[in-house]
């Protein structure tokens, strides 16, 4: 492993919540921390921040909006052209379940139904990107930011047209990360990248969770653990619920549901 001090890594949806705690403490820690946000006037805010928690530490901003993946190829761009180095790349942004729209079905700039498209169309594409650069700066490592809320996959319906749910919708997007992490896992071994997924703790104060039950601290240390422990070298494909390893839905064992997962995400990303 890379010493953390030596490491480029960049966070999505770090600008507030879960997201800032982790860029923080990353931060801390001696890393070059790259904050991605949608507002460039929050991410100056936090960016500064970051800066004057972690005395020293160099902090950069990235802009784009998840909803738009004409943005997240813009920001890719970016990363490519300012960073020739990227260690670790924490898929953190997302949205929940009644935030924003409360039960109204929303799409997002591509007409995808808008879970879909921010909590798992939009790592996709950007970790898809900037896996060359990962792999060029190994060893390294990728954290989907998921959770324990999962559902599986309709893909007759994947875009619910019927009977829309919000938490349904939020569900099927988290379950679509953890396939993306286990598929790549597979495609990536013996590059030195690594690929896992993690509940980092349940219900957190953030602003998409009306009513927390855990700390914020319990969230960023698991997240941190994922990015930086050393004993976790040789872990690839898994998923943590906290800090321990867990089963996810059946779903994501299913190789043929991982593959029409690629094969559909390809084609909605402009990848195939």
């Amino acid at each position: 492993m890379t010493p953390i001090r030596e490491q480029v890594i960049l966070v999505t949806g770090a600008t507030d919540g879960h997201g800032k705690g982790v860029a923080i403490e990353l931060a801390r820690r001696g890393a070059t921390v790259l904050v991605h946000g949608r507002d460039a006037g929050r991410i100056a805010r936090t960016v500064d921040e970051v800066r004057d928690v972690a005395k020293g530490a160099a902090v950069r901003g990235y802009r784009a909006d998840l909803a738009s993946l004409a943005e997240v190829r813009a920001m890719a761009e970016q990363v490519l052209a300012g960073e020739p180095r990227l260690h670790a790349l924490v898929n953190n942004a997302g949205i929940g379940s009644r935030v924003p729209g409360g039960e109204a079905r929303m799409t997002s700039v591509d007409g995808h139904e808008l879970r879909f498209a921010v909590n798992y169309l939009a790592p996709f594409l950007m970790t898809r990107l900037l896996m060359a650069r990962l792999v060029e700066s190994a060893p390294a490592r990728i954290v989907h930011v998921s959770s324990a809320g999962q559902q599986a996959i309709d893909f007759d319906d994947v875009m619910l047209e019927r009977g829309y749910s919000g938490v349904r919708a939020y569900r099927q997007s988290k379950l679509a990360q953890i396939l993306f992490a286990i598929d790549l896992a597979e495609k990536l071994a013996g590059s030195g990248v690594t690929v896992n997924a993690l509940h980092p703790a349940t219900y957190m104060p953030t602003k998409i969770v009306p009513a927390p039950t855990s700390t914020l601290a319990e969230g960023v240390a698991a997240t941190i653990r994922l990015v930086t422990d050393e004993a976790l070298d040789a872990a690839t494909g898994r998923y943590f619920d906290g800090i321990e390893e867990a089963e996810p839905d059946p779903q994501a064992l299913d190789t043929r549901a991982r593959r029409r997962l690629r094969e559909l995400s390809e084609r909605l990303t402009g990848l195939a």
